[in-house]
């Protein structure tokens, strides 16, 4: 048989150049597609579109899947997790996640995790048998891990969808475009950012898990930005003035390897002097500095990289220094023996870029919004190793250059995170809002507890944490009470058959606070697949579901019943009353 060589590819593809010779994935590149090349995109429906591979969308996913659902799940990114894997953060949760966890599915989660380290990592054995192995020993979480493995795992619970088909994974998709039709979105459109090909996704639900709501903005979903006003709902601490340009700071997070022997310095950064000099008006000085501010009380404080041994375990090192907070791979916890040093994932307030914000601007503010994000991490590493004060004395009592970037357990070249840290997204118009005054500890009274939500689809707690802003506002940290997450606040106002499933549900500036953390966004996103599964059930859409007593009810059946999913706290948690405090254990 004689092979026919194709036909040269032409430098750009147009209309006019486009044929079965030319159209192949060797031409259909971002360099080599142009605006007006018109590729017919390939059709792909299910019964149930996903996009956005965060923590809210694979449990989304894997939830439809494990009720017989086929679902089409696209991340831009080709690992899933989003803050957790992508963003570089180690799990920030609930006191009470180990006694009661909020879901069967989130647990299946956390110990899938442990069980990967103790398959794979030279652990001690009293390390290996402890039932509540935190392979890092951090302080932030009781399972602080390394990011890979966090994807790792979350590609192994869909694993078995994703063989039989009930699960599409598009990797390395991003959306592009939203078809509505009159109030129901028809379709998706996304482009896979390695060929430029695109793809038209459509099914009777679309999911927004995106990290920003991209949807809403690309759909005209009727949604909000930034911070609402005192004046709209009442809240304690919202501003007098509504700003939509009032964000939450973005993080670059890195991982950092202590490696006494191995000097690896980073290059002086080309913005390195702003950032070790600009002093914002909310700070006590440059961000370059063991000088920062208490979120709570607002006080200056003074915290050092290291205090004592950094190998020490949480338990026993003073937790009043930086290395310990978000530290994923312990020495104590391995072999003597085994080879490799601490790693710790920088998430500290010294990384916080709060100079422009990401929603409400063009293309090229949010590109620069991002590199200057980049920028400060690179300078914050830079002094590190080559200027911060060093108590020991050693190197001259200035710099750390045994600290040496670990892109590889973020999956990197460079040592950074693969994208910021995304603490505020856009939020739909929903149903209901939640507002301060039903979480809030000061609002509510000191043992008034959250307010009881008869549809309930899920719980969480955290404190409400929002950091300093683009506003040059500084921290809101303040109390509040474990709590429900209404499926009211699921449902948009505007779109018949669009939830969110991620930062972008009904929250307000201040509520996103609390409601943004992983186990949260978790549940949320279970909430949703278990919600797609009665809507295909009962041929209907959300918001009949909950307008019928009778199908929230069954909703709720499902997610208690076969899921697993907690609805309510205990009263003495809901409440935080001094006997439940102690119940965290």
């Amino acid at each position: 048989m004689t092979m026919q060589s194709p036909a040269p590819a032409p430098d750009t593809l147009t209309p006019d150049t486009l044929t079965p010779d030319t159209l192949t994935p060797d031409t259909l590149t971002p360099d080599t597609l142009t605006p007006d090349t018109t590729v017919p995109p390939v059709e792909r429906r299910a019964d149930l579109v996903v996009i956005g591979g965060g923590l809210g969308g694979v449990a989304a996913a894997l939830t439809a899947a494990r009720l017989g659902l086929r679902v089409l799940l696209t991340e831009s990114d080709p690992w899933l997790g989003g803050q957790l894997t992508v963003q570089g953060v180690p799990p920030d949760e609930s006191r009470w996640v180990e006694s009661h966890p909020n879901s069967a599915s989130y647990a299946e989660f956390r110990e899938l995790v442990r069980e990967h380290y103790r398959r794979h990592a030279p652990l001690t054995p009293a390390a290996a048998a402890d039932p509540r192995l935190n392979p890092g020993a951090g302080g932030v979480s009781r399972l602080c891990h390394e990011p890979r493995v966090g994807a790792l795992v979350l590609e192994e619970m869909l694993s078995p969808y994703l063989s039989d088909g009930r699960v599409q994974w598009l990797r390395e998709h991003e959306p592009v475009a939203v078809e509505r039709d009159g109030d129901r979105v028809a379709a998706v459109r996304v482009r896979d950012r390695r060929t430029g090909v695109g793809m038209r996704l459509s099914a009777p639900l679309i999911v927004d898990a995106t990290e920003l709501g991209d949807l809403l903005e690309l759909g005209g979903v009727d949604h909000v930005i930034g911070a609402e006003s005192h004046q709209e709902h009442g809240e304690l601490h919202a501003p007098e003035v509504a700003d939509p340009l009032d964000q939450q700071a973005i993080t670059w997070c890195c991982a950092l390897e202590w490696a006494p022997g191995h000097e690896e310095p980073v290059p002086r950064p080309a913005l390195y002097e702003r950032f070790a000099t600009v002093v914002a008006d909310f700070w006590p000085g440059p961000q370059l500095s063991f000088t920062d501010v208490h979120p709570i009380t607002l006080e200056t404080r003074h915290r050092s990289l290291f205090v004592g041994d950094p190998a020490e375990q949480e338990e026993t090192a003073p937790t009043n220094d930086l290395w310990h907070y978000r530290r994923v791979r312990s020495r104590a916890l391995l072999d003597p023996s085994a080879p490799g040093g601490e790693i710790t994932l920088v998430n500290w307030p010294q990384v916080d870029y709060w100079d422009r914000p990401l929603l409400g601007v063009g293309a090229e503010e949010r590109a620069l919004a991002e590199h200057e994000a980049r920028q400060l991490t690179l300078s914050l590493v830079h002094w590190l190793q080559t200027e911060a004060p060093r108590p020991d004395g050693a190197n001259g009592g200035r710099g750390y250059p045994e600290l040496r970037l670990r892109g590889d357990v973020l999956g990197t070249a460079d040592g950074l995170a693969r994208q910021a840290y995304i603490r505020e997204s856009r939020r739909i118009r929903a149903r209901f809002t939640i507002t301060e005054e039903h979480i809030g500890r000061e609002m509510r009274g000191e043992f008034a507890g959250s307010a009881e939500f008869p549809d309930t689809v899920g719980t969480g707690h955290y404190r409400i944490d929002l950091h300093p802003s683009t506003a040059a506002r500084t921290y809101v940290d303040i109390d509040c009470f474990p709590f429900q997450i209404p499926l009211g606040a699921l449902i948009p106002t505007d779109v018949a058959n669009l939830l969110p499933a991620n930062k972008n549900i009904g929250t307000t500036h201040i509520t996103n606070g609390a409601y943004r953390l992983h186990p949260v966004e978790w549940s949320i996103g279970e909430a949703v697949g278990a919600l797609a599964a009665i809507c295909r059930r009962e041929g209907a859409d959300p918001a009949a579901v909950h307008d019928s007593a009778e199908l929230t009810g069954q909703l709720q059946g499902l997610l208690r019943e076969e899921l697993g999913v907690r609805l309510e706290w205990p009263e003495a948690i809901r409440r935080r009353l001094p006997e439940a405090e102690g119940s965290a254990a």
